[in-house]
């Protein structure tokens, strides 16, 4: 097995865990939230009022999908629809405060789950695998996620927008 092979399947072996905690952290609020909805409430989160055609760009869904998706979001009462105030045909996407709330709620459990294995770690494996990460995720084009007093609204669970 040459290194490409190993470097792929550790990833690999790294991203069913990584589903796992994700899954996991859903837990709690999974008879209202897929995980494709919950990455849908992510991007609301951080970009705010979206258009739902660009809400479709951001997830890499078709339109219809996306419609699918928002629907049952306002349904369970984490999304809701306004007009634009700056062009009154368009209509704008965005959370609810309990969308907020689902958000935030299920970033601090997986955090926590996260920092749970992390700190399993010794600090040069921690420092190695920073390093690894970084290198990794620029590779694949992924910005870096907030820091956790990057502000509001902004909630580091690893999907780009």
């Amino acid at each position: 097995m040459d290194d490409v092979d190993a470097v792929t399947q550790a990833v690999l072996t790294a991203s069913r865990l990584l589903v796992a905690v994700s899954a996991h952290s859903l837990a709690e609020v999974e008879e209202r939230v897929t995980l494709p909805q919950f990455r849908m409430l992510v991007v609301l989160s951080s970009r705010g009022a979206t258009k739902l055609v660009t809400l479709a760009e951001l997830l890499g869904v078709r339109p219809s999908t996306a419609m699918r998706m928002i629907d049952r979001l306002i349904a369970a009462g984490l999304a809701d629809r306004q007009t634009n105030p700056d062009n009154r045909r368009e209509t704008l996407l965005r959370l609810t405060a309990e969308g907020h709330r689902t958000v935030g709620d299920v970033t601090a459990r997986r955090r926590r789950e996260i920092a749970s294995i992390v700190q399993r770690l010794a600090p040069h494996q921690r420092t190695a695998l920073i390093d690894a990460l970084a290198d990794f995720n620029e590779a694949g084009g992924e910005r870096p996620a907030p820091l956790l007093d990057a502000g509001p609204g902004l909630h580091p669970l690893g999907w780009g927008e």
